[in-house]
Formats: structure tokens, sequence, C-alpha cells
């Protein structure tokens, strides 16, 4: 037995070290916001021609200018530092590869305009191509490099570029200010519209006139408001370019209709439809390696936004279909040509990409997958799926010689670019290789304390099983317990998977000393298509009963998660949620968050822009189907409310107008519930700009931390 001196000495030896290792400060800390702005973002990696290696883009906070910055920065796939390829104030974004490789184009500001420059993957000064005196939003190189197809808004009905131009140039010195409309769509997203739409120009590398090969067409390409150019490309020989679009109409708000068109380079015809996809969304064309081939991505129900994507392939151009109306006329293919061939109909998931290999045998995609979101190789000639990376979110495909490179991001660190040798060897006996290509935010991620997430299930609405997070809080101490951050995802076909979100990041929380809670309730994407469904006219009780299973679940499973102080938070349809648990379970819940919520689902319709998808979800509009706007409507037992409630709204969110924010924060204050009201007037439905971010944060953590303790 030590004695009591000896005890003594010890005490002042370890207190010393304490001091010792406390005076040279620990070189970490809990993960904030700022640290979440810190990190730099790796987007759209782009192949070399001949695969040795990949430009791809750097996203990179300025706090000062208050908002992201692009350049371009270069990495050989065997190995080796990436090296920044740009660096100016303007940003550089959507790099493309020349034919021969000798040149990257992309899109930059420097001009005063997004335009189209090019520069020497070996470094150099930038050259700018096009000159256009509208903005370029997307583009596409030609395979054989002498033209790009670039987007532009124009007035269908102008006679040229330089006539939409002196029409904006009138309308900015009209007196007036009023705005007249004829039709939906008024405004869409975060946008009025004012009758421009995004045409596709072919605009040649050696400089020419831009030939608008969508003359006349009511429609955007790339679609508003996500869409780019993965939305068009080429033909194989070059001489037209096949994109996704939906053709105007005084049914445009409330129809989900894409199907792929086909137009030549020169103008000399106006396009055509080679897909008629029945009226649900057909897009993302891609063509084999060979040029013999069309792969795309279908759904198969009309007016339904979140059926699963199914990869469908097109022999070409034998293959090439018109619309049902057209087929038989002068020109055109015969009624029993070649029909597309859906590649994934067995396979229950939904894929994001289509990206060939070099020999056109496999085919790469990644979809949501039980709470991660894998790299998949499928066997163009069996349909046979096989899984090359199974943990984390892959976010990006590039093909680059023998190796798959692929972005990757998961809870504990955002993308970073990583190769795959032996891909097509994977499930043979064969192991891959796998290799970090970057590691830029390696230091940064170091310099933080994160928590751990671990994955748990259990029986949900129907018995069926139900997954979800749980993230514990950095510094975890499993004598003590924390409160409980409940997130419910927006969507409501969303999933709370396992990746690095800039928005609702479960590591804020964490940091913060809360114990994290998400449930991938029915409708959340990734566990089959069914599963998706469920949610269709069921928005307030199956999901529900997810949620209060979830966290009954996560309660006794954790014992560190304290359950006398639980908040719980929810953006878009998990603001709604917000809402609907407010009058129906508010019991275990001290404080709530809603952001971007609805209050009341009948006005909510007469709101919103796309109608399609409160239609399908209501099964019709309200006057055709009013119970369904009725029977999960918050706005109805506003008479419960009670808990203290943080509501935040963004001004330009035309999704969830700011009115329903509004009114929520409005219904608080006549009942006297303690609320608060957070109101961005230069925000959408996301809190995109980085001081916003940090106010967003700094907000909601005051809140949980004001109710919870």
């Amino acid at each position: 037995m030590l004695s009591v001196s000896l005890l003594i000495l010890f005490a002042i030896l370890l207190v010393s070290v304490l001091s010792f290792a406390d005076a040279a400060g620990d070189p970490s800390h809990p993960f904030t916001v700022h640290d979440l702005l810190a990190m730099d973002r790796i987007s759209d990696p782009q192949a070399s021609p001949d695969g040795e290696r990949v430009v791809f883009v750097v996203r990179v906070t300025d706090l000062d200018a208050n908002k992201g910055r692009n350049d371009l920065w270069l990495v050989n796939c065997d190995g080796g530092s990436p090296r920044r390829l740009t660096n100016h104030p303007a940003g550089s974004s959507q790099p493309r590869w020349a034919p021969d490789g000798d040149t990257i184009y992309f899109l930059s500001s420097r001009s005063d305009s997004p335009q189209v420059w090019r520069i020497a993957p070996d470094g150099g000064e930038a050259e700018q191509v096009t000159d256009l005196p509208l903005d370029v939003d997307a583009f596409a190189v030609s395979p054989n490099g002498e033209h790009l197809a670039v987007s532009m808004e124009v007035f269908p009905e102008a006679g040229s570029i330089e006539d939409t131009r002196k029409r904006l140039d009138a309308n900015e010195e009209r007196k007036s200010s009023g705005r007249t409309f004829d039709r939906l769509f008024i405004r869409h997203w975060d946008a009025w519209k004012d009758g421009r739409r995004a045409h596709l120009f072919i605009v040649p590398t050696a400089g020419g006139e831009p030939i608008d090969i969508m003359r006349g067409m009511d429609a955007d390409v790339p679609s508003k408001p996500f869409g780019g150019a993965e939305e068009f490309t080429f033909t194989p020989d070059g001489r037209s370019v096949v994109f996704a679009a939906k053709a105007g109409g005084a049914d445009e708000a409330w129809t989900t209709r894409f199907d792929l068109h086909a137009a030549p380079i020169d103008g000399s015809s106006e396009s055509r439809v080679i897909v008629d996809n029945r009226g649900a969304v057909a897009t993302n064309p891609v063509f084999s390696p060979d040029g013999r081939t069309l792969a795309y991505l279908a759904m198969a129900r009309a007016g339904y936004e979140a059926d699963r994507f199914r990869i469908t392939l097109l022999p070409w151009p034998e293959g090439e279909r018109t619309s049902p109306a057209t087929v038989g006329s002068a020109g055109l293919l015969p009624a029993d040509a070649a029909e597309p061939r859906v590649l994934t109909e067995s396979w229950d998931h939904s894929a994001f990409k289509i990206v060939w290999s070099r020999d056109g045998v496999t085919i790469y995609t990644c979809a949501h997958d039980v709470g991660q979101t894998p790299l998949f190789a499928i066997d163009v000639a069996s349909g046979e799926v096989r899984k090359l990376i199974a943990d984390g979110k892959v976010t990006e495909i590039v093909v680059a010689n023998e190796r798959l490179v692929y972005g990757l991001c998961h809870h504990r660190g955002p993308v970073e670019l990583y190769g795959l040798r032996n891909p097509d060897e994977w499930g043979t006996g064969v192991s891959p290789v796998t290799e970090t290509l970057t590691g830029i935010n390696t230091d940064k991620l170091a310099a933080t304390r994160m928590g751990a997430s671990e994955q748990f299930s259990f029986k949900g609405w129907n018995d069926e099983t139900v997954h979800a997070y749980v993230v514990k809080p950095a510094d975890f101490d499993a004598r003590k317990q924390y409160p409980v951050a409940f997130l419910v995802h927006g969507g409501p076909q969303g999933s709370f998977s396992n990746d690095f979100h800039y928005r609702w990041n479960p590591q804020v929380y964490a940091a913060a000393g809360y114990g994290v809670v998400m449930v991938d309730f029915h409708g959340s994407t990734g566990y089959g298509q069914a599963f998706s469904d469920a949610i269709n006219n069921h928005w307030g009780d199956r999901p529900l009963e997810d949620l209060q299973k979830g966290l009954a679940a996560a309660l006794e499973r954790y014992p560190w998660l304290d359950r006398d102080r639980i908040g719980a938070l929810g953006a878009s349809y998990g603001g709604y949620m917000l809402n609907w648990m407010h009058g129906v379970w508010s019991e275990p819940f001290k404080c709530f968050v809603c952001h971007d919520g609805n209050l009341d689902e009948r006005m909510a319709y007469y709101d919103t822009e796309e109608l399609w998808f409160p239609e399908w979800e209501r099964k019709g509009p309200p006057w055709e189907s009013p119970e369904a706007y009725t029977k999960h409507n918050p706005i109805d037992h506003v008479d419960k409310w009670s808990t203290p409630t943080l509501i935040i709204h963004g001004a330009n969110d035309y999704r969830v107008v700011d009115t329903q924010g509004l009114a929520t924060f409005t219904a608080l204050q006549r009942r006297g519930v303690p609320s608060r009201l957070l109101y961005f007037p230069d925000e959408n439905h996301w809190v995109l700009k980085p001081h916003n971010s940090i106010q967003w944060h700094e907000e909601v953590i005051d809140w949980l931390n004001r109710w919870l303790g």
C-alpha cells in the first residue's frame, strides 16, 4: 500500500503535469460552425482524356466577402500533392477538358460576366473563349473540341441574343415596376420569372456567331432551379446535342414531364423528342464510349418527383425514339423502332449518376442505401449490381485509367477524393486498393474534436424496421447525461445519411454538448421505393409513429441521453413536422426549432410554386381532395401549443413561403408561448451566406441552451 507521503507526491506531480499541458494549450477544440465554414469543399472532378490527371473545384469560404469562392485544382491519379491551377477573386468553376488534353475550359466571371475561359493544365494565363452579351450558366465541349454548347437565358420570342440584351436594358430603364403574368410559374424557388428561358447555343471554339438550337422553345436547359451540365450532351459524332427538357405550357407548374430531345448543332431543323417518357422525368443522358448506347435516368410515374430513377439504355442511333404523336411522320422512325431497355428495374434503388467504364461493360453509380450512399458497379449485359464502397456518402465518380476516382464524405469529415484500383475485379477474389488523392481538410479536422456516430434500428410503423443515427457529444463521458437534439429531416423523401452536411451537421450540436438523434422515418430514401411511398397522403401519422418509437428506442438504448432535456429541430418537411408535433406530441420536448415549415397545408398549396408536389402527396388539389389537406394540418391544433419555439424563415423562400413562418410566430405570440423569430430577408429555403449561417447556428444553439440547460 502506498504511503500518504507518496500519494501526496503523486498528486503534486499529476497537478504539475496537468498544469503544464494546460499551459501548453490543447491543440484541438470542439467542432463549431466556424470549423464547418472553414472546410474546403471539393466538387466536380473531371479526368483528363489520358486518365492520368483529375481537375476539380475547391470552394473556400470568404468571410470578408460573405460568400464562397471557387478555384480549380489538379491532382495526379497515381498520387502526389494536389496543386492549385487558378487563383482569381472572380472564381473558376465547371472545368471540362478539351479532347486533346491540352486545354481545360471553365466558367469564370473575371470579365464581370460568367463566360467560358480556358487554361493549360500546366498553368499559365487564362484566356477568354466566349464574350457574349448574356451570362453563360453551363456548357459542354464537343467530342472533336470544335464547338461548345452553352446555356444562356433568352426571351424565346427574341430574334437574337442582342435582342434579349436590349430588352433587358430597356426593362432596367422603365419608370414603372409592375409585372404581368398570364400563367404559372410566377416565381420559382427563389427568383421571380420574367419570361426568359435557358436555351442551348452552339459556339465554335475558334470563334463565330452562336446558334440557338432551341429556337422558340418554351423550356429551360438546364432545368430550374438545380439542373446543370449533366442534363445535356453532344452526340458521339458531334453533329447534334441531346438534352432533357420540360416543354413549357399551361400545366408546367403541375407536371413532372421531362423528355429527351435532340437538335442539330447547325440549327438546320427544330429539336425533336427522342424519348417520350409519358409525363415522368427522363434526364442525364450519357453516351457509351463506343457511341452505340445512350444511357439516361428515368422515372416511371408521371407527377411524382420522388419516384426512383432507373438507369435506362437506348440503342444509338438505331434506337432513336420520337413522340408517339409523330411516329411514322416523314423522315422519322417507324413505330417498330427499338425500345429502351431498363437496366435497373429489379434494383430497388434510385440512381444518382451514370458513369461508363472505359470498355463500356460497366456502369458506375451511387444511391442511398440504408443510411449510406455507396458506390455501385452495374454489369451492362446482365444488370448484376456490386457494391464497391459501402460506407459514407459517395458524391462524385470519375473513370481514370485503371482507377475509379470518387468523392467521399461521412459524419467525421467533408468530401475528399480517393482512387479505387481494380474496381472491375472487386467481388472476384481480388481486393480493391483504395488510395487517398486529396487531404485538403486533414489539418483542419485534426484541430477539432467530434462525436462518434452509430446507426441503430427499431420496429416502427406497421412493425417494419426503421433506421436511425445517434451521435455522441464531443468529449463524451459515459458517466454523464446529456441533453438531446432530436433532428427531423426534410424532403420528406430525404435521409439523414452518413454524410457531412453544411446546414444540418450533427457535429455542431455534438460539440455543443448534445446527444443527437436522427430517425429515417417512413418516407425516407434508401430503404426501397415502397418505404418512400409510405408517406404519400400520410404526412402526420406514419412518420410520427416512427419518430415516437425511434426516440423511445434511443432513450432506452443509450442511457446517457437525458429524457428530461430534449429539443426537436427540423426544416422544410421537418419544419412542418415540428408544427404538427407541437399540437399532437409535444410532451417529451422542452423546446422546438422550426425552420421554413408549413403551418396551414391548405393555404400552402396556393402559396407554393411546384404544384405537382402537393398534388401527388395529397392525391389532388384541395378542391378535389379537401380531406387530405385537413387530416394532418398543424393549424387545426394551435390551441394545444405551449412549447417554447424558435421560428426561422427566409424572405426568398418560394417553396415554403415566409408567411407560413410569420403566421406560426403570430400564433405562438398570441397564445403567450415563449417564442423568437429569426428572419432572413436575403435567404431562400436554405441559409447560404456565411455570416447568416453563423448567426443561424448561434441562435439555434443559444435557444437549445436556454431551454435545455
